[in-house]
């Protein structure tokens, strides 16, 4: 995230098995089957938020 949209991330613990993105408290991607979202999905889902 920082080298692709200069943006800032943390890291915070969830349940087990959980994955969200969420960008000022709203949730811009999340894990939606088995498999986890790729890092260019999760890059592009905030990139949209942010208007980039």
């Amino acid at each position: 995230m920082k080298d692709e949209l200069e943006v800032e991330a943390e890291l915070l613990p969830g349940p087990s098995g959980s994955y969200e993105v969420a960008v000022d408290g709203k949730v811009v991607i999340r894990k939606a089957s088995l498999a986890f979202p790729t890092d260019h999905e999760v890059v592009d889902a905030v990139a949209k938020v942010l208007g980039r």
